[in-house]
């Protein structure tokens, strides 16, 4: 039955990337993502005085001498908002889009089976996040690349590294924030299987990224922070060490398995449940 079930969950899960990126607004947000790093490096290029040294965002005064910081100032300056609002706008669309034209009923008669349309849905928003950071990291290599040098990159620990194995550290730095988007990716899931309207889930969940983010930012509540999702969210600048440090990717990969242990199963609780006649 497992391997009979197979090919159509793959059908169904190819099925759902072809809608997702199938529609306009899915490329809209994020041509606006690449286009963040990409304004970055103009304002920085053609400012008469450069970037002012320790002002503005991580890694701004290094754009100048080596232009693929364009796409590390790029996801610092997209982790705390942007990305969290797109992937925001997918995840929380993902059921209650479909309740809301009336196709969730259809979807669940294919045979599709509400575990299966859940997993799926939520594969496709991670699949999302990952062309979300590969957006701000492309758009900031190119916008670098042509309009400044690309030599030997500087690291936070001193060392240098070559161009080619920076650009494996931005990659791999596009993959931290991926990890790190997949916790609120299950939390819109599930926002998203408790309505019908889904610019309510896509509100939620966008709110709820910002809460979390100001609660991290108060000392007072440092007790409450390793529970937070987004508490490593700007950890990333850790794979721009010599030796890389891993221990935060590892405590991110772990704190973002708890949120898509927990908020999946409360998707699955209540969706499982949930008429879709009604």
């Amino acid at each position: 039955m497992l391997l009979s079930s197979a090919p159509a969950s793959a059908r169904l899960f190819v099925s759902e990337l072809s809608v997702l990126f199938r529609r306009w607004r899915t490329w809209t947000m994020l041509a606006a993502l690449a286009a963040v790093p990409v304004l970055i490096g103009l304002a920085v290029r053609f400012s008469p005085k450069g970037p002012p040294s320790g002002r503005g965002p991580a890694f701004l005064d290094q754009i100048t001498h080596n232009g693929l910081f364009a796409g590390v100032v790029g996801l610092v300056v997209c982790t705390p908002l942007f990305l969290p609002l797109t992937v925001g706008v997918v995840a929380g669309d993902t059921i209650a889009g479909e309740a809301n034209l009336g196709t969730l009923r259809y979807l669940l008669a294919a045979p599709a089976g509400r575990v299966r349309l859940l997993v799926v849905k939520y594969l496709a928003s991670a699949v999302f996040c990952v062309a979300a950071a590969l957006a701000v990291v492309l758009g900031g290599t190119l916008t670098g690349a042509v309009l400044f040098p690309l030599g030997q990159a500087t690291l936070l620990s001193g060392d240098t590294i070559s161009p080619a194995e920076a650009f494996g550290r931005l990659l791999l730095m596009a993959g931290y924030v991926t990890v790190s988007l997949l916790g609120l990716s299950a939390i819109g899931l599930f926002a998203s299987t408790m309505t019908n309207v889904p610019v309510g889930a896509m509100a939620a969940t966008i709110v709820l990224a910002v809460v979390s983010q100001v609660l991290d930012a108060l000392d007072q509540l440092d007790w409450l922070h390793p529970w937070l999702f987004s508490d490593h969210w700007l950890s990333v600048a850790d794979l721009l060490r010599e030796p890389i440090a891993w221990g935060s990717f590892g405590e991110n990969a772990l704190l973002q398995l708890g949120y898509v242990a927990l908020f999946g199963a409360l998707a699955y609780g209540r969706f499982t449940t949930k008429d879709v006649l009604a």
